[in-house]
């Protein structure tokens, strides 16, 4: 099988070395577009069926098998990932970030076909989460890979990685544009005009299949009523609303997710996180999986009934109280997403925070016509649904362009253009400066491993301390006598030596210029020590440091060459000279800027 693999690779290989960079990319860009097409309508079709099976036999008398399931499917996705993917494929969109600045875009074949399986399974048995980060996880995985194959360079494969994140979302959502400008907005790519043209043959492959498949019918199909100037200021307040939602998502989900972590146990933090989750989906029906089915439901411009399946059917019994039950799915939505995340299940934030954008928006909507009633301030309850779903994109992603592309895509909406602008640029604005990174990038920004669109910044970023360090320095005991020094003089190719002690922690440096004097005096050999000539570093740089740190520890010296010491024991492990950073920096920003 390997041998059959490498014959073909060799043959592409063959046949790529007679056309044109530019025209191998164009083909592979398709190939990519397509197989993401088809990733896409895969996870889709799991979802459903597994959602049919699961669910096909409960009658009236067992909805509490409703609470139950999820856990199932949490459990079985925590076994697939334990025993047969053993490895970490949560978070997908971070992870992808994380392999485009720390990995040089380079993502384990496995992730092709694992994320598909194991968040099929989660929400299809009711995880409350989204399929579309591990679709876009997926859909990186294959042009990282393809890439590879072929044996493409570090920036060819990462504009395909590229090219595999916006098909998927274009295959996901039928989405062309919306797929183009979450690569651009959310995966934070620096792409020329001259990188456009693969991004939209990717996108526009993969919408083809999806639409082949499952029709041309948009996912969010709604007749919106036509938008009136009088309800901008409407739009206003649900843009603020849809900002303050989105920092209570945002860091309701990080503190889960530090809490969970405590649990060292997978299958106890499955035991607790299943019973949550189960406790929710019992009180509140409306968040068992994706609640795609209830934006539906509220497009239409109705209520969703939930009579008989909830314990707290008082709230819905009478309509002053609708909002309060609908506030409550608001503030507990992060809860249920996050136990089916920390609890094994595998998905993402993205389909949680259209349905929470969603029922912010009918929330604002029904409590502005309860206080106004059927006046000239009543306000269409489905184009705020669909705005809200717009505005919390905006606010818990910090991409606008892609939630107001994305939902009028989506939906059909582009009457409501105006007011998707207006309440998401609101959203994003205030979130962004209260916290100027999204749900994806909070972590990793901490750790100095995000790209952004600051070429400067996205170097540094790509670089890595372990890569600039030089290993031809001779080192010298503390203990050693001048004459031991002269020896090692004699060896060296370098004017600077560092100073170990007997575990190889480094002491110090001693330049050749400071024993110059003293060297040729034979009869201080046996007198003099290295610990006589030794002087202190200007600084250390750490193996943990990042490239940020770095530069800003030789501003602050002033030196060209500092040593690099292990975090922690402070062993000596080599120098790295400000010179060598330069070189790259210069290479790597041709790459970055893609010229």
């Amino acid at each position: 099988m390997a041998r059959m693999i490498q014959l073909i690779r060799s043959r592409l290989i063959n046949f790529s070395s007679r056309i044109s960079q530019r025209k191998l990319i164009l083909i592979l860009a398709l190939l990519v577009g397509t197989a993401c097409g088809f990733a896409s309508v895969l996870l889709h079709f799991l979802i459903h069926n597994i959602r049919s099976l699961a669910t096909g036999w409960i009658d009236g008398s067992m909805s509490f098998m409703y609470a139950i399931l999820p856990g199932l499917g949490m459990l079985i996705s925590l076994l697939l990932v334990k025993y047969l993917v053993r490895d970490n494929i949560g978070h997908g969109v971070t992870k992808v970030l994380v392999a485009v600045s720390k990995n040089e875009s380079r993502i384990k074949a496995h992730n092709m076909w694992s994320s598909i399986i194991t968040s099929g399974i989660t929400i299809g048995m009711g995880g409350s989460v989204g399929a579309e980060a591990p679709i876009v996880y997926t859909g990186a995985a294959i042009g990282s890979n393809v890439a590879r194959f072929m044996g493409l360079s570090h920036k060819d494969v990462t504009l395909l990685l590229g090219c595999g994140a916006a098909g998927a979302v274009a295959g996901i959502f039928k989405a062309p544009l919306a797929g183009i400008l979450f690569t651009l907005e959310i995966l934070l790519f620096n792409i020329s005009m001259t990188s456009m043209l693969p991004l939209l043959l990717s996108t526009v492959s993969a919408t083809v299949i999806s639409c082949l498949f499952s029709g041309t019918t948009a996912q969010f199909s709604c007749n919106v009523t036509p938008f009136a100037m009088q309800n901008i200021p409407a739009y206003i307040v649900l843009g603020i609303f849809c900002s303050l939602f989105s920092m209570y998502f945002n860091r309701t989900t990080m503190w889960l997710e530090d809490k969970a972590k405590q649990i060292s146990n997978p299958y106890v933090k499955w035991a607790i996180c299943s019973v949550g989750l189960g406790l929710l989906i019992f009180l509140f029906p409306p968040l068992y999986g994706e609640g795609y089915t209830d934006l539906q439901v509220l497009l239409a411009g109705k209520t969703p009934d939930y009579t008989g399946l909830s314990p707290l059917d008082f709230f819905l019994s009478k309509p002053a109280l609708i909002p309060v039950f609908f506030l409550l799915i608001l503030i507990l939505k992060v809860f249920s997403m996050t136990f089916t995340n920390a609890g094994g299940g595998v998905g993402g934030t993205f389909g949680p925070t259209l349905f929470i954008g969603g029922i912010a928006g009918f929330l604002v909507a029904r409590l502005i016509n309860m206080m106004f009633g059927a006046s000239a301030f009543s306000v269409p309850e489905a184009n705020f649904v669909l705005v809200g779903m717009a505005g919390l994109m905006a606010g818990v992603m910090q991409a606008p362009m892609t939630a107001i592309f994305l939902i009028a895509e989506i939906s059909g909406g582009y009457d409501l253009l105006i007011p998707l602008i207006l309440t998401s640029t609101i959203s994003y604005g205030i979130s962004h400066a209260v916290d100027p990174y999204s749900i994806y990038t909070k972590r990793i920004a901490a750790r100095g491993e995000l790209l952004t669109h600051d070429s400067d910044q996205a170097v540094l970023t790509l670089l890595k301390v372990q890569d600039f360090i030089e290993e031809d320095f001779e080192t010298v005991d503390i203990e050693d006598s001048l004459g031991q020094f002269v020896n090692a003089v004699a060896a060296s190719k370098r004017n600077i030596f560092p100073v170990v002690d007997k575990r190889h922690r480094f002491q110090g440096l001693v330049s050749l210029d400071d024993v110059r004097k003293d060297m040729f005096k034979s009869e201080l050999y046996d007198k003099m020590h290295v610990y006589n000539f030794m002087q202190s570093a200007p600084d250390y740089i750490y193996d943990t440091d990042n490239m940020q740190q770095v530069m800003k520890k030789f501003e602050n010296t002033g030196a060209w060459n500092l040593p690099v010491v292990s975090a922690g024991e402070r062993k000596y492990l080599g120098f790295i000279s400000k010179s060598k950073i330069f070189t790259e920096y210069r290479s790597r920003l041709q790459e970055v800027s893609h010229d």
